[in-house]
């Protein structure tokens, strides 16, 4: 490649927050090198206050408006690499499928895929899956990779959560049409008894509210 075909600082600060607008601002180094970005102009834009280091290997644009859901951003793209998804009571309400969203991020990544240490994790509950997610079963929203309406669904009602919780966001899924009783019916299919007759119940009850 020659001097001239290399993109202008200009040009991968664009790139850069072409990237970053669509993650609240957030990026890795991993996707910073690839768009041209050494690790010591890394430091050089830290220390002169374009980026904002999170933690090792975690940066953010500064200057970006904050988002309402930068901090699910932020969970998912540290374990990005590992094939993460938001999961469970995150993804609900991202779907608007709940009145409010907990605290905890809830993310899902493989067993193989699941961090060793604490800081890995930090301010996130994982779940592991023990087979990998189907591609009909993750979708993208808000810069994020997560659960499918259905799966997202029928994993909360695994999880033991309120029943009522299940049922609501059941009749909301199928109001907005973010999901349909097929669809449904078909993600809790392999799931145990316990689950099946709560999946089953909400879609009764969704009906007989429509």
């Amino acid at each position: 490649m020659t001097t001239n075909s290399r993109p202008s600082r200009t040009d991968k600060l664009q790139r850069l927050y072409e990237v970053a607008a669509t993650q609240a601002g957030y990026f890795t180094a991993a996707q910073a090198r690839t768009l041209g970005y050494s690790a010591r102009s890394l430091v050089h834009h830290v220390g002169a206050g374009h980026f904002e280091r999170i933690s090792r290997g975690f940066y953010r644009l500064v200057g970006v408006p904050a988002d309402s859901h930068e901090d699910v951003v932020a969970a998912w793209l540290r374990l990005a690499r590992r094939h993460a998804v938001v999961s469970h009571e995150t993804a609900l309400a991202l779907y608007d499928l709940a009145p409010s969203r907990a605290h905890q991020i809830h993310l899902t990544v493989s067993r193989a895929g699941r961090p060793r240490t604490a800081q890995t994790a930090t301010d996130a509950r994982i779940h592991t899956s023990t087979t990998p997610l189907r591609r009909d079963e993750v979708t993208s929203r808000f810069g994020v990779q997560l659960t499918s309406p259905a799966r997202t669904i029928v994993d909360v009602a695994d999880i033991g959560i309120d029943p009522s919780v299940v049922i609501e966001a059941t009749a909301r899924a199928f109001a907005t049409g973010l999901v349909s009783p097929s669809e449904l019916s078909a993600a809790v299919e392999h799931r145990s008894a316990r689950v099946q007759q709560l999946v089953r119940r909400a879609i009764q009850e969704a009906g007989a509210r429509a």
